[in-house]
């Protein structure tokens, strides 16, 4: 058994759309892009992004890869491709949007959960639309600069729902819930927004959005 095999992983969403272009990394097969993916709106599938968990009674002397944790609880920085997200006065999350496979501290304070949640991005050009129409969760809130987190339903499933804002016309949003729940999710997704057009995209998109 070769080396790969031994560490293949598996998203927890799969698109029945036939992926055109596709890599492994990290022992995930990662889809760059799929057929016909028109201009959006877009639902990708970013499970395979690594996932750290950080708690501590005082996170404020705790700064991952040099980035400082936010004081307030629904507060996220973005920088250098890692998004850190406030989530209670003595936990945060780290998701690593960037390509870079960082290794994790080896500080008690850190957890790589990364195969226990599913994430998925929603990239579209009138976002608030679609959201509404699956969280009660109020996106369009004038109190918030993004990015910024909130954490309640999504399709019934409790997520943690990160707005990252506009960039190039397309707004992204950030949903991640339990693993198990990530298949029905995505297909729930697709079904009660099938009015806006929303379709499968590769992790590309999302990438070149990031940029």
């Amino acid at each position: 058994m070769g080396t790969m095999e031994l560490y293949r992983r598996r998203s927890p969403v799969v698109f029945q759309t036939p992926p055109s272009k596709k890599e492994v990394r990290g022992g995930w097969k990662v889809v760059l892009e799929y057929e016909d993916q028109g201009n959006g709106p877009f639902l990708i599938d970013l499970s395979h992004v690594p996932k750290w968990d950080v708690q501590d009674a005082d996170l404020t002397h705790i700064r991952p890869m040099d980035v400082a944790i936010p004081d307030r609880p629904g507060d996220c920085i973005l920088e250098n491709g890692i998004l850190v997200n406030r989530m209670n006065a003595t936990q945060a999350a780290l998701w690593h949007l960037s390509e870079a496979h960082l290794a994790i501290p080896r500080e008690f304070a850190y957890t790589d959960v990364s195969d226990a949640y599913a994430l998925m991005a929603i990239l579209a050009k009138d976002l608030f639309p679609i959201m509404e129409k699956v969280t009660p969760l109020d996106l369009s809130t004038q109190t918030k600069t993004p990015p910024f987190l909130l954490q309640g339903p999504v399709l019934h499933v409790r997520c943690q729902v990160v707005l990252l804002g506009e960039k190039g016309g397309y707004t992204a949003v950030l949903i991640a819930c339990s693993r198990g729940y990530g298949q029905s999710m995505s297909e729930a997704f697709l079904e009660a927004c099938a009015e806006w057009g929303l379709r499968p995209s590769g992790e590309t998109a999302f990438r070149n959005w990031l940029k």
